[in-house]
């Protein structure tokens, strides 16, 4: 017996074909810009995206083949490190005092909420609950087309300020 679980989110899988079995590029939603980042972890397993509005900031990105596990879904490791770099990310946004610092992950904690099927947009949003001079402590939710899959917090050390990387 086998399960299609991509399509098991009430239809919500979002791909497009251009046609055989060759899915389209889809479509990121309006607001949303490509998020520069240095480093090779963020190549190979983005490209990640970024909305700032009205004081609040989400992050987003499409799940692809390479980011799902043997069932067809994202795999929880990918939501994991997504969500490690959703609240650093937010918090540079949000917190003057945060905006250049290296924020290294020191607990991270994941609820997992529902499944995340190929094809989704995810898009996660974060807050700091409160920055110390030395810890950052934030919190997040992630949606999936429109469904609520995920919720994380962290503490994060507030460390040096960072360059911007070389390209």
């Amino acid at each position: 017996m086998t399960s299609d679980m991509a399509g098991d989110t009430n239809g919500a899988t979002n791909r497009t074909t251009t046609g055989a079995d060759t899915p389209a590029k889809p479509e990121v939603p309006p607001g949303f810009a490509p998020m520069v980042m240095g480093g090779e972890f963020i190549r190979v397993n983005g490209p990640l995206y970024v909305k700032q509005e009205a004081g609040r900031v989400w992050m987003g990105f499409r799940v692809e083949t390479r980011h799902t596990n043997p069932m067809g879904i994202c795999h929880g490791g990918m939501m994991a490190a997504f969500c490690d770099m959703l609240l650093p990310v937010c918090a540079h946004h949000l917190e003057p005092t945060l905006e250049k610092r290296f924020l290294p992950t020191i607990t991270l904690n994941m609820e997992y909420l529902a499944p995340t099927p190929l094809g989704a947009w995810v898009e996660g949003e974060g807050k700091v609950l409160r920055a110390t001079g030395t810890l950052a402590f934030l919190q997040g939710v992630v949606m999936a087309n429109d469904r609520l899959v995920a919720r994380a917090s962290g503490v994060f050390k507030i460390g040096p300020v960072f360059k911007p990387p070389r390209d």
